[in-house]
């Protein structure tokens, strides 16, 4: 089985090898990504000039445009026999509302429009601490598992987010849950010269309780089905 692996924080991010890791038990991971980051770019697409596509080593592919466009072109001329679109890992979480800004959600959807079922995956992250890259593929190599052994779908993605604990915390609950309406607050912060920078706090955001960022803060992984259609 093969997987077109892709993500929004562009092709030299650690998360996206470690997706790789943790795909490449299951099936023939084939990267598709950002030449550079891409981050909160949701669902853009180019329109109006011209994507390249560069070779980086085997099965290692570079789009110079969006994650969207990674999976447009992914599937149309890389690797058109792909059976699943796995997004991630991200460089912080796409929780709640949040996943309508995400570029690596978004290119889990752009699939999901096409006919391809998908797995966006991100990692919370808490300031001043590191990723932990190995421990994030070994929670979820299992996870992708059980869910490429679901039946497939139409119009359904799921969005993995997880947390981010101690190095000494045990492994973290499996919890699946929905997806929280809330966004983050809307406050911007005024600079003179460049203007207004949108400034909402990560840690005052309401929480629905058994929702995915309640579940993910409270140190779960919290996994949502998405429907779209």
């Amino acid at each position: 089985m093969k997987f077109l692996v892709t993500n929004d924080d562009g092709i030299e991010a650690a998360g996206l090898d470690a997706l790789v890791n943790a795909a490449k038990h299951l099936g023939n991971p084939v990267i598709v990504a950002p030449a550079g980051p891409q981050s909160g770019v949701s669902h853009a697409v180019t329109w109006k000039q011209g994507v390249r596509i560069e070779q980086r080593g085997d099965d290692r592919f570079a789009v110079h445009g969006t994650p969207a466009d990674c999976t447009r072109l992914g599937l149309l001329r890389v690797v058109p026999d792909a059976k699943w679109i796995l997004s991630g890992m991200n460089h912080g979480s796409n929780l709640g509302a949040d996943m309508y800004y995400s570029g690596t959600v978004a290119a889990v959807r752009e699939a999901v429009l096409h006919g391809w079922p998908g797995i966006a995956v991100s990692q919370y992250y808490k300031a001043g601490s590191e990723y932990d890259w190995a421990r994030a593929s070994k929670w979820v190599a299992p996870l992708l598992r059980e869910i490429l052994d679901k039946p497939i779908e139409r119009g359904l993605f799921y969005n993995i987010n997880l947390p981010h604990l101690a190095a000494d915390a045990p492994d973290p609950e499996v919890v699946w849950c929905e997806l929280d309406p809330n966004p983050l607050p809307l406050n911007y912060e005024h600079e003179e010269e460049s203007g207004l920078f949108f400034a909402g706090d990560y840690r005052l955001r309401e929480r629905t309780p058994g929702a995915d960022v309640d579940v993910c803060f409270n140190g779960s992984i919290a996994v949502t089905a998405v429907r779209m259609l």
